[in-house]
């Protein structure tokens, strides 16, 4: 049985097998101390004779059958299992990994890294949004559907695409599964994919990575409003059911829940031209491409450190609406209300954690595309598969997309989007 199956008042003086890792190891004249980790991570103290026991390393992997027995000494919750027979498996090299290592270190020998309490933790929360995402789209009505990850286009901007030789002709890694969910809503209704995306952006931030797993929606006949009141349903769902079923493994990473438990909908909608005016009233400045600095204006893309400013004070996530259209690509709709502005919006998770969502309407005028992709730069001929969904029965639609990582990132409060990952890979990192 597993470790966290035997810390039961009902086996108290039972006889049990336990397997699993050596966690840690404290070795006496005559017994040894063995905190033994399981494959989900729980751990149990073993008291093994110093004999048996004499040959043991951190990270040998054995079976102890023993006795449960109930003590207030013994860590992690006051069980402890009396061993009285110990099947060795594997005597363990020298552990490369103690108790303090640098960052470094952790991520080359990251295949080891997940053994530590915290990673496994954090992957345990990781499991629980992606069960409880798939969940919410399951109860709502959403189709789940698996979209290319070899594609011949651009989505979210050329000098960020992973070119690979695809046989005889040229392809790319896929940015996002969008375009591929717009053909599926005219046969399959709102549908959602999860799949990895891929991004070349030479950033060395705290939120980005190279491969991240998108959560990403499209539907017919929706609004703005529509498509808003989804994300903002999504991620109280998965945050709520998160928070009640990884309170243990929060609690072990001393992650206080207390703001996540005010992540209820609605959620604040702030107009772009009011988040500009509120950061230029605050003095925020923005580096220009030649290094110089100068005051945001309106124009100017949000940034980790004006996203951070926005929300520093806020409890709940916010939405900031309506984006120029210079600063989105080239599939956003145009607000007809108001010329050059987008109907898209961007979730802003609370204490700068930064945006975690972002969605908005498609455009779904031939016309209006074609013209948005000449501007910037794209051959429509590239894209005919993509205009056909504009010429044979066009409809209002639109959808978004979520990063896991960040919005797992901002849950557990970690420092560094690694963190949220198995095998991250960044812009200096591709092992293990």
């Amino acid at each position: 049985m597993r470790a966290s199956e035997a810390k039961s008042a009902d086996f108290v003086g039972k006889r049990v097998t336990v397997r699993g890792w050596v966690h840690r190891l404290r070795k006496q004249k005559e017994n040894a101390f063995v905190l033994l980790r399981d494959d989900r991570g729980a751990v149990i103290q073993c008291v093994v004779a110093a004999e048996a026991a004499a040959p043991l390393t951190i990270e040998s992997s054995v079976e102890v059958t023993g006795t449960v027995s109930q003590d207030p000494r013994a860590p992690e919750g006051g069980f402890e299992l009396k061993a009285g027979e110990l099947k060795i498996y594997n005597v363990a090299a020298e552990y490369p990994i103690g108790e303090y290592q640098s960052d470094e270190l952790l991520l080359d020998k990251r295949h080891l890294a997940l053994r530590t309490r915290r990673m496994i933790a954090i992957a345990k929360v990781r499991a629980s949004v992606l069960q409880y995402g798939r969940q919410w789209f399951v109860e709502n009505g959403w189709m789940e559907v698996t979209a290319p990850t070899i594609v011949k286009g651009a989505v979210e901007g050329g000098s960020t695409l992973f070119k690979l030789r695809y046989f005889d002709q040229d392809a790319y890694l896929s940015q996002s599964a969008q375009l591929y969910l717009e053909a599926m809503i005219f046969s399959l209704g709102p549908v959602w994919s999860l799949t990895p995306s891929f991004r070349a952006e030479k950033s060395r931030t705290v939120r980005h990575l190279a491969e991240f797993s998108h959560l990403e929606a499209e539907a017919p006949w929706v609004t703005l409003e529509d498509i808003l009141k989804a994300e903002e349903q999504l991620v109280s769902y998965v945050i709520q059911n998160t928070i009640k079923t990884r309170a243990e493994e929060l609690a072990l990473i001393k992650r206080d829940v207390t703001d996540l438990k005010k992540v209820e909908p609605p959620f604040d909608r702030i107009p772009y031209s009011r988040a500009i005016e509120t950061l230029r009233s605050r003095g925020l400045q923005v580096t220009q491409d030649d290094g110089e600095k100068r005051e945001i204006q309106f124009g100017d893309d949000l940034s980790i450190d004006t996203e951070r400013e926005l929300t520093k004070d806020a409890d709940r996530p916010v939405f900031v609406v309506g984006y120029p259209l210079a600063v989105k690509p080239f599939y956003v709709k145009e607000d007809p209300a108001a010329p050059g502005i987008g109907l898209t919006a961007d979730m802003l998770a609370p204490r700068g954690f930064g945006e975690v969502t972002s969605g908005g309407l498609r455009e779904d005028s031939i016309d209006s595309i074609t013209e948005r992709m000449k501007k910037e730069g794209l051959n429509p001929g590239a894209y005919g598969w993509y205009l056909d969904l504009r010429r044979y029965g066009s409809v209002p639609h639109g959808g978004f997309g979520l990063g896991i990582e960040r919005l797992v990132r901002w849950i557990t409060n970690a420092e560094d989007i690694k963190d949220t990952v198995l095998f991250p890979r960044t812009m200096s990192r591709v092992e293990p």
